[in-house]
């Protein structure tokens, strides 16, 4: 049974040494190279750091950057990820919370470390590298080593503005990367297109299904994601077969008839999340690549990537949703209603709650918070179960699959009806000619604000959504944009909007 991901590291590099494990546009590594570069690094890290401590990373998106994390895993601590473009006080209130008295980076980027005035010892990632690799050293991490100790920490926002440092185990990220690879038929001959960031955790459906399995991970510079030519270009040269990416980075694509240029002929299995898919978007990438494995995927971060999973079986209406499916193996999802009843009759909302292994830990250092969402099951008191409350509604359909609604926070009370605002978009994005669409309550107004992209007018709108919506539901306001602002994470971002108004 692993124990540890370094496990998985440790056999690829046996079965298949020369295998090019992490490749970005520039430079690539073999896994003999990040196993070398790991222990290099690991032996360095452990003479200034005890077991499990925090090993932040300001590093850009580059392949030589997974090595780095695998360093910090052999020196028996966990790695957090420190995205450069943020703002000095963002990096710095992360570091704060990490109690970090190290931050290891690259050269290039100390002119930035200048900037955000941390006051700790900085570590070049190529020096640590260039280190001599401590056998005993590591051997005595690797002994007091347990599978629940933390892998990484993954900063996301909070409702204060301060960020949450959600921290998972070795042992979560095992037993969904076993689950994973297995129902998705990842193989050693799969290249891997990385979209997403490294803090965000939908990178981890990445590098760790490709440790296990030897596969190749290919990190896409994210200036492609807004030059759809370069990043066809780019999955065609490199062979990519799988792509697990935010539902907006799918889009890019699909929204600018981007297979009009060109088809990769590799891919064969397309995996998203993050947001709900507009069923026009799917459709579009159906039509040029009929033979691909499609799969929606939920969850949050606190549950280690995905709880749920639905593979696209059948033809979907541009008025459907599409269901997030059922629960990954190890993992139990269910629905609580506002008296923590449980719901399983079709079409009644309920809070999507999970309990597993996949768990996180908590929060980093902020006890209050994670009691706050990590809590006994209510439906029974007769020994401890730990559940996650994900803050998301859903409903069961009639044909018994689980179905994403809308945020609790997206639940709006509108002229005496409860309204999901998750609905309107729906319906909105049916429409023929928006290619997407998000609605927001301004509530001081009392009015419901929908954004889209797309060519018909407000009044074209109106007349349509008429036929598919009750009148206290049609947005009072609708603004037309080029296109959709997008969190660093690939999400639309409702803030950027609302400052557009």
């Amino acid at each position: 049974m692993v124990q540890n991901v370094l496990e998985y590291l440790e056999g690829s590099a046996a079965d298949c040494p020369e295998k090019i494990a992490f490749e970005d546009a520039e430079r690539s590594f073999t896994y003999a190279q990040v196993l070398v570069d790991a222990r290099r690094i690991g032996s360095a890290l452990a003479r200034d750091l005890p077991q499990n401590a925090p090993v932040p990373v300001l590093m850009e998106k580059e392949a030589f950057t997974l090595n780095v994390f695998m360093g910090a895993v052999c020196a028996g601590c966990f790695y957090t990820l420190v995205e450069p473009e943020q703002p000095a006080e963002r990096i710095l209130s992360i570091l704060r919370t990490l109690e970090a008295g190290l931050l290891v980076t690259d050269r290039k980027l100390l002119p930035k470390i200048e900037e955000i005035g941390f006051g700790g010892k900085i570590l070049l990632a190529e020096e640590l590298a260039a280190c001599e690799a401590d056998e005993s050293l590591l051997a005595d991490r690797r002994r007091s080593f347990c599978d629940v100790d933390p892998l990484y920490t993954n900063f996301t926002s909070g409702s204060t503005g301060v960020p949450k440092g959600v921290v998972v185990s070795h042992r979560s990220v095992i037993d969904f990367t076993e689950h994973f690879t297995r129902i998705f038929g990842f193989g050693r001959d799969d290249v891997i297109g990385n979209q997403a960031p490294f803090d965000f955790d939908v990178s981890v459906k990445d590098i760790y299904p490709a440790l296990k399995i030897g596969a190749t991970v290919e990190v896409i510079p994210k200036k492609y994601f807004s030059i759809p030519k370069k990043l066809l270009d780019f999955l065609d040269e490199r062979k990519v077969t799988s792509l697990t990416w935010a539902v907006s980075a799918l889009c890019v694509i699909s929204m600018l008839k981007g297979f009009r240029y060109k088809v990769p002929g590799s891919i064969k299995r397309v995996l998203f999340s993050g947001e709900v898919m507009p069923v026009k978007q799917l459709n579009y990438w159906r039509a040029y690549l009929p033979g691909v494995l499609y799969a929606n995927l939920y969850g949050p971060t606190e549950i280690t990537c995905n709880c749920t999973y639905y593979v696209i079986n059948r033809e979907f209406s541009e008025e459907e949703s599409i269901p997030i499916g059922r629960a990954f193996p190890n993992e139990r999802v269910f629905l609580l209603d506002e008296e923590d009843a449980l719901v399983t009759e079709p079409d009644r909302l309920g809070e999507i709650c999970v309990s597993g292994t996949a768990l996180a830990l908590g929060y980093y250092r902020e006890q209050g918070k994670t009691d706050a969402v990590f809590v006994q099951n209510p439906l029974h008191a007769r020994y401890r179960e730990p559940i996650y409350r994900t803050g998301d509604l859903g409903r069961y359909g009639e044909d018994g699959e689980l179905y994403y609604v809308t945020r609790k926070d997206f639940q709006i009370k509108h002229m005496g009806h409860r309204i999901e605002l998750g609905e309107i978009e729906t319906a909105l994005q049916a429409l023929p000619g928006i290619a997407r669409a998000c609605c927001v309550y301004d509530e001081p107004n009392t009015r419901i604000i929908a954004f889209y992209v797309g060519e018909p007018g407000a009044k074209e709108i109106i007349e349509r959504l008429t036929e598919r919506l009750p009148r206290f539901m049609i947005p009072s306001v609708f603004r037309r944009v080029e296109e959709m602002p997008l969190t660093k994470n690939g999400k639309i971002d409702r803030k950027v909007l609302m400052i557009q108004l």
